[in-house]
């Protein structure tokens, strides 16, 4: 993140700038030769204007009441930011209405002798029916590396014929964690909002990147992070006749939560096939009716580390807003969106 130029402006500056407009405009042009010499002999008016770079911190916010029922409608004075725990002003605020950009990040290697391969490109191929016509979309696969099977296109029936060629799976690995940060450093030049759809066993093998360095990409990227279990069924199942380490599978779990709740995402474990629909919206659900909010953090806090983040949603009393359901008892509301955020620095101002 590029630190902020100086803001102040000095006195000489503004008499100079004052000089410009003074002076007409015709008697500012460069000299030109040959054919280029030409001054219009209309009178000419410029237009100048200061400009300060102030680095800005955008969030993507869900809001949803106890029950899970998305709540349009909200207004800018509706949301206070604080970091650290202090106030921030809140800078920029819309309703984020833009396609989708979403890469689906897919095991698929040879664990469970290829079961969760196939199973993963199954959830894959079904996944595809819920996006819109403009959604963009991008295939990864990864086993012992990362492989980019298909790079961002709005065409379904391509992203599926990836998954129907997709060669059978060559390595009993799953190098998770590498995966995602091979991910996100490609996302990383991608505009605008973005997120990962990741299904996957939770297995990680031997990555390079280990679970701290990977969280700290995750803090650094602004990236939603939704993870998709495709092992719950066969975990319970070992479980109960006693074979496997379901201690083990908890670990996987609660990585892949830790995951999609500091990016702003969720992380489901569906045990039925039936449940794949619901959740499945629930990925376009949310990064179709997230609010884009922003701010811009003050000079002290631009210290480089790490900042803890809070979104609240008030009323116009100020107090934490609740909602009536249908029988008219009161709800809670809640915001969805990343912990936290790298500060700039204001070493070069």
């Amino acid at each position: 993140m590029k630190s902020p130029p100086n803001g102040s402006v000095t006195l000489i500056s503004v008499i100079f700038v004052l000089w410009l407009f003074a002076i007409p405009a015709s008697a500012r042009l460069n000299q030109q030769t040959g054919e280029e010499q030409a001054v219009d002999s209309a009178p000419q008016s410029a237009q100048y204007s200061l400009s300060i770079d102030v680095p800005l911190v955008v969030l993507d916010v869900l809001v949803t009441d106890e029950d899970g029922n998305v709540l349009n409608g909200l207004k800018k004075e509706n949301f206070r930011i604080l970091d650290e725990g202090k106030p921030q002003f809140v800078r920029d605020f819309a309703p984020t209405s833009a396609p989708i950009t979403i890469v689906i990040l897919m095991e698929y290697g040879g664990i469970a002798y290829d079961y969760f391969a196939y199973k993963a490109a199954y959830w894959g191929t079904e996944f595809l029916d819920y996006l819109q016509q403009d959604d963009w979309v991008a295939l990864v696969t990864y086993d012992i590396k990362p492989t980019v099977r298909l790079d961002f296109t709005k065409i379904k029936p391509a992203v599926e014929q990836a998954l129907r060629d997709l060669p059978y799976p060559g390595f009993r690995e799953a190098n998770m964690f590498d995966a995602i940060a091979d991910t996100l450093d490609r996302l990383a030049e991608v505009k605008g909002k973005k997120s990962i759809f990741l299904i996957t066993s939770g297995a990680n093998t031997f990555s390079r990147t280990n679970l701290y360095e990977l969280y700290e990409k995750l803090q650094e990227a602004n990236t939603t992070m939704f993870c998709m279990g495709i092992a719950e069924q066969e975990y319970m199942m070992a479980e109960l006749r006693g074979r496997g380490s379901y201690l083990e599978y908890l670990k996987m779990k609660n990585q892949l939560q830790s995951f999609a709740t500091k990016t702003g995402g969720f992380a489901w474990f569906p045990r039925f096939q039936g449940e794949l629909p619901d959740l499945f919206r629930s990925v376009g659900g949310t990064l179709r009716n997230q609010y884009s909010i922003s701010f811009a953090p003050e000079k002290a806090s631009r210290d480089g580390r790490y900042h803890k983040l809070k979104i609240e949603v008030i009323g116009t009393d100020g107090l934490p807003l609740r909602v009536k359901d249908e029988k008219g008892t009161y709800r809670k509301v809640t915001a969805y969106a990343r912990e936290g955020y790298i500060a700039p620095t204001s070493s070069r101002e």
